[in-house]
């Protein structure tokens, strides 16, 4: 049994601009911050049968890979060369569609444990990659690189993404009294509303692509807010930090219809009336979480949200990223293992001498992609 342990992530600035529609014409940046809420990703082999059992919301027992409905299973299965023979279980202390990366997490998570099943472990930058190749080149989500990238190095970290896709990632070296002045100063309050960021994050990227100059013209705003952010709270000038998250808001409201809503205007009005600085809704927006920031009102604007009907999460910042919590594989499982490693192994080579290759790459540390090597013991 392995299992892995990965953080959630708050997008502090530049929200957006991770998308390739838009960093391949402008380039990127992302400040963002790993948290202590976790997706838990179980993976076990099973020695009396060759079957996949996945468990989510629902649950799966299927005899083959291509049978498996979850998508981000299914292709991290085949990105491994993985057949069949796998118990996958995830656990997570925040639902779905929340606006905190949860898929990212899920995936980057069930990768390292695989990697670990495999005794193949890999640095942060592979993890996230592998998992930006699979949910943007696989897959073909309209999402950006952020969610992997923070799910795999946590931590209060700045991206930044050049045009061809290549990623930087600095860490921001915090004073421990600046630290905790952040994290008491950020407030968060679920507003009970879950959506599908894919319709926003659609509409976004389809107008990025066609030029809306509404749209690209937000995103260059919320870049440079991104970066004045950065330098802002890296000065410690925190007020200034919540003063640009309210020109985000603003900013960001314009990049896609379904964002925001009355309601959500609604909150974010009666917050700014008790005291909230700035603020904004998490993720591509919708509903999920409503963060804002707040320096001497915190009662008050707690009181306000409270009688508004949010709940508030509280929270810390998590300074590692995705992590094998537990790691234990039994001489049968690892023998199990072994074995249909082996025989998919021949079907491989067999298929690959009828027609085609057909193989499972994989990002190494330069970039380019190479096929998983067969595990030897």
């Amino acid at each position: 049994m392995i299992i892995t342990r990965t953080p959630f992530r708050l997008t502090l600035g530049g929200g957006g601009t991770d998308l390739p529609s838009f960093y391949r014409e402008f380039g990127g940046f992302i400040l963002a911050v790993g948290i202590d809420k976790y997706m838990f990703i179980n993976v076990n082999t099973p020695i009396v049968d060759d079957k996949i059992r996945v468990r989510y919301t629902v649950s799966e027992l299927v005899n083959n890979v291509e049978e498996v409905q979850h998508s981000l299973a299914r292709e991290a299965m085949k990105f491994f060369g993985l057949s069949n023979g796998l118990e996958i279980v995830s656990l997570a202390d925040i639902p779905s569609g929340t606006g905190l990366g949860s898929s990212s997490c899920y995936l980057v998570g069930l990768l390292n444990s695989l990697h670990a099943l495999m005794q193949k472990p890999v640095p942060p930058s592979q993890l996230a990659e592998e998992a930006c190749h699979i949910e943007l080149d696989i897959l073909k989500k309209p999402i950006g690189k952020q969610d992997q990238y923070m799910a795999a190095f946590g931590g209060l970290t700045a991206l930044t993404i050049e045009k061809d896709g290549s990623t930087k990632v600095e860490r921001l070296a915090l004073g421990v009294d600046l630290v905790e002045a952040l994290e008491n100063n950020l407030l968060f309050f679920y507003t009970h509303e879950t959506r599908d960021a894919t319709a926003i994050l659609s509409r976004q990227d389809a107008a990025t692509k066609d030029n809306d100059f509404r749209v690209v013209s937000s995103l260059k705003e919320i870049k440079d807010i991104g970066i004045e952010i950065r330098d802002s709270i890296a000065r410690g000038n925190l007020r200034r930090f919540g003063e640009l998250m309210d020109v985000h808001w603003q900013a960001k409201k314009q990049l896609s219809s379904g964002i925001t809503n009355p309601q959500i205007d609604a909150w974010y009005d009666l917050a700014k009336r008790n005291g909230a600085i700035g603020g904004k809704i998490s993720g591509a927006g919708g509903g999920g979480f409503l963060m804002l920031y707040c320096e001497d009102s915190k009662p008050q604007l707690r009181d306000a949200m409270h009688r508004a009907g949010l709940r508030e999460l509280s929270f810390r910042f998590e300074f590692e990223g995705s992590k094998v919590v537990f790691d234990i594989v039994s001489r049968d499982q690892r023998l199990a293992h072994i074995a249909r490693l082996d025989t998919n192994g021949h079907a491989m080579a067999a298929s690959a001498a009828a027609g085609p290759p057909s193989s499972f790459p994989r990002r190494n540390g330069g970039g380019e992609l190479r096929p998983f090597a067969t595990l030897t013991v």
